[in-house]
């Protein structure tokens, strides 16, 4: 995978039209973006569909991307996971809990550097959400990483719509203020 600074100026050249910086943005991209849409989604013809559209998208928008708010990985993975999202909720209460397979995708193994550098970004996460109450660690993984809706929480865990917005926000606001963002 590129560096950081690299997948920054491929995403600037790409916002110019160069067809050859989308391209290596792809090749670099393709493996993440897939594990995350194929994860959520379960299904590899509609994880096939929505790649595409998340391509198309980063292609219009990366013009608009901003390296002071986030990395560009991170920036696609948000856009990927947006719509995969909004897939599942489309489709009714399907969730990743409901197809184990999409759990089994493996992901092209980062670089060492590129793997030390994750795992440092991901230590103080896991920090941070650690340091939530319990209850509200579960509804923040179950809503951020396993893609579960507001509703979807309030049914399976019987609370509320609101009380988990609510949870929700304030888990977000105490990450944010921990990581020092």
């Amino acid at each position: 995978m590129l560096t950081q600074a690299e997948l920054v100026w491929l995403l600037a050249a790409v916002a110019k039209g160069d067809q050859a910086a989308f391209e290596r943005l792809y090749d670099a991209t393709r493996a993440k973006l897939y594990g995350v849409l194929l994860r959520i989604l379960g299904k590899p013809e509609v994880a096939d569909d929505v790649m595409q559209e998340t391509y198309l998208k980063v292609w219009k928008m990366a013009g608009k991307f901003d390296p002071t708010i986030a990395s560009p990985i991170t920036w696609m993975v948000a856009i990927a996971r947006n719509r995969a999202i909004d897939i599942v909720r489309q489709k009714g209460d399907a969730s990743v809990e409901e197809t184990p397979e999409a759990m089994n995708v493996a992901a092209e193994t980062p670089p060492p550097l590129a793997r030390r550098e994750m795992t440092e970004e991901l230590r103080r996460l896991l920090t941070c959400l650690g340091k939530l109450d319990p209850e509200k660690q579960r509804i923040v993984l179950l809503a951020y990483y396993s893609g579960w809706s507001r509703e979807q929480l309030a049914r399976k865990l019987d609370i509320p719509v609101n009380t988990i917005k609510t949870w929700l926000r304030r888990s977000l606001l105490e990450i944010r203020e921990c990581m020092g963002r």
